[in-house]
């Protein structure tokens, strides 16, 4: 197969994938009962509403104008409403994916053209604007693609104009692509637009004059209606502000100056994107500023951001994936997936999606198209493609080994998430108590005919040494997380080759342990009943009726077998005692999962055959490793088979001239 056929392939199969995932989508929304979801809406003769105006009840928080639009849909039939909502709805998203696609500025890889849209296609339908979107009465998807018609596709000028305009009708904050027009030059569409607005206004006015006074007079454009305006799904500068405890006019003058600059900053910076040929990103730079300062810039308002992936950042070509990823796991993952439970991060954890949106629209260093880095990155280095190990099983070929340090955002990123699903998984994993003890039944019998059933008598012996019994708790609770940590912050720094060999093998190590905790639930020894043991960490527990504590909110207790307290100091050790320079550290290196295992036994969390299980798991991960990639070993820079880093060697004009910095 050629390489259009194989780009034709896995186009196929993107859309495929954003089909199942529309799918999914729907069925989630149509689950819900026809009358409580045309309840939804909270309009006037919905079910179960008693309403005589759009706001009576103060949930609903379109403008009148989409109010006036939306009343009569709610005397179609439920189930022909629902269905058809939903399927138009998912079918906006799949042409705001199309349409933002044919907006990627000149010029276009081959591979980027064929592949963008079947690829945000699939990433709106996952991420959590569009899982609210979809909900009855959102019309926040229609916005965004009018005026990404009106930017794009619509030729006419007063056509581009009425789009833009009945946007900013549907979320008035949306005006603000006004001035971005005027100052990108396009001044009669910003016209065109300004004067839709108006008519569709005056037209709510003089169908719902009190809707209408209700809306911009009394509530400022909609503020306070809907959710409380401090709630989480206020993901606006105002609802940041709330959050954090000012309130009073203090508060709002402090809003209203920090809106004005966001406004300031924003458009200059989306106009002067739009000059640059970039529309795409100026539309969504634009949009982002929209929604944080609006009064109330809800969740499923957010879709801009999104498309703000459409910005290039970073002169090295292993910087380039930052800001994508993380506007794809701001905006599609929880904020508890992406930070710990933490107090003091709370006011960040509150509000990703609202520092996603400021981040695009003022900070982000988007890079220009006359940069020298704008085609052309400064290339990653790698080292000379290994053999296979064996004959059957081929190298991976996306796995090529990098010599370069990867990027710092991007790996924490990466960990902080990869660890919160690890957490989720293993939390989730069966904890059937019946099961873990019959495990733990089973396991204990194996040791007793093995001769290793030495759990008993260590933990009673430590139990009866008061210092012995301190330290070992201590060890156990201390250097589980802290040494696996700073040895990655260590090869980061010094030997970023090596940290990527020995990331790998921890992350394909932990993924096996998963494998364990869900086929075998195993209670460790502290937990099984009318053995004796003492849970020297966790205190005396009630084994008729187990509560382990602040631990059984955060961790599956039943998740023992293989053993990752001593599975993760074992990697430690190992990667210590090879790459370590000199004796004593290699000794230290070695001492830490002997300790290990000493504590987890001793302090009853673990059987014997745990840390065997451990054992197998890690080396399965160096294995698994060595297989795929090939041996640890790296290759200087400048050796065979391994790209040169290239340096600035021309400055000054001529096209594609530039300074390239070296790797």
């Amino acid at each position: 197969m050629g390489g259009n056929g194989r780009l034709g392939a896995v186009r196929l199969l993107l859309w495929a994938l954003a089909g199942l995932l529309a799918l999914r989508q729907a069925a989630a929304v149509l689950s819900v009962p026809p009358g409580e979801w045309l309840s939804g809406f909270h309009l006037p003769g919905a079910p179960g509403s008693v309403l005589g105006s759009l706001y009576d009840g103060g949930k609903f928080t379109g403008t009148p104008f989409s109010g006036l639009v939306l009343k009569p849909l709610v005397a179609l039939a439920a189930p022909s409403l629902e269905l058809a909502w939903t399927s138009v709805t998912l079918l906006l998203v799949a042409a705001v994916g199309l349409v933002a696609a044919r907006g990627l500025p000149d010029p276009v890889p081959r591979r980027t053209a064929l592949l963008a849209a079947p690829v945000l296609v699939a990433l709106m339908m996952v991420s959590l604007p569009v899982r609210e979107a979809a909900s009855p009465g959102q019309t926040a998807v229609l916005p965004v693609l009018l005026l990404l018609l009106a930017v794009f596709r619509v030729p006419g000028e007063r056509g581009a104009g009425f789009l833009a305009g009945l946007a900013a009708a549907l979320q008035p904050a949306l005006l603000l692509f006004v001035p971005l027009l005027w100052l990108a030059g396009r001044r009669p569409i910003a016209r065109a637009a300004a004067v839709t607005f108006a008519l569709a206004t005056a037209l709510s006015w003089a169908a719902l004059p009190r809707d209408s006074w209700t809306y911009w007079v009394s509530h400022l454009a909609g503020t306070g209606l809907g959710a409380a305006p401090d709630s989480l799904a206020n993901q606006s500068v105002h609802g940041a502000l709330l959050r954090l405890g000012l309130t009073g006019p203090g508060e709002i003058l402090l809003y209203v100056a920090l809106a004005a600059g966001i406004v300031w900053i924003g458009l200059r910076r989306a106009a002067r994107y739009a000059r640059d040929g970039q529309l795409l990103l100026a539309v969504a730079l634009t949009g982002c500023v929209a929604v944080a300062v609006s009064p109330t810039g809800w969740r499923h308002q957010m879709l801009w951001v999104l498309l703000a992936v459409a910005g290039k950042v970073g002169k090295r070509a292993a910087d380039r994936p930052v800001w994508p990823v993380a506007v794809v796991l701001a905006m599609t993952l929880p904020s508890s997936v992406l930070l710990p439970n933490m107090a003091a991060l709370a006011p960040v954890r509150d509000n990703v999606p609202l520092l996603a949106a400021l981040a695009a629209a003022c900070a982000v260093p988007f890079l220009s198209r006359s940069s020298a880095y704008w085609r052309e990155p400064v290339p990653t280095a790698y080292g000379r493609p290994a053999a296979a190990r064996l004959a059957r099983v081929p190298l991976l070929p996306v796995w090529r080994r990098v010599l370069s340090r990867p990027n710092l955002l991007l790996e924490l990123l990466l960990i902080r998430v990869g660890y919160s699903l690890y957490s989720h998984i293993r939390a989730a994993a069966p904890t059937s108590r019946g099961l873990a003890e019959g495990h733990g039944s089973q396991i204990h019998a194996v040791e007793r005919a093995l001769g290793i059933d030495i759990e008993y008598a260590v933990n009673h012996a430590v139990v009866n040494t008061p210092w012995l019994e301190a330290f070992f708790n201590f060890y156990y609770a201390s250097f589980h997380f802290v040494v696996p940590l700073t040895i990655l912050a260590v090869l980061y720094w010094r030997r970023p080759a090596d940290y990527r060999w020995a990331r790998a093998s921890l992350g394909l190590a932990t993924v096996l342990a998963l494998a364990g905790f869900w086929l075998y639930p195993l209670a460790p020894p502290r937990l099984m009943p009318d053995l004796g043991f003492v849970d020297t960490v966790h205190g005396v527990q009630d084994l008729a009726n187990p509560q382990y504590g602040a631990m059984t909110a955060i961790s599956n207790q039943y998740a023992a077998m293989p053993s990752l307290h001593f599975g993760w100091s074992l990697w430690c050790g190992i990667v210590v005692v090879v790459l370590a320079p000199k004796g004593w550290q290699k000794v230290l290196g070695a001492m830490h999962p002997l300790i290990t295992v000493c504590a987890i036994v001793a302090t009853a969390n673990h059987w014997v055959l745990d840390a065997v299980g451990g054992a197998a798991v890690v080396g399965a991960g160096f294995g698994l490793v060595y297989v795929l990639s090939g041996p640890r070993g790296c290759v200087p820079p400048g050796a065979a088979g391994v790209p040169r880093p290239r340096t600035a060697e021309r400055a000054g004009a001529g096209a594609g001239a530039g300074e390239r910095a070296s790797v």
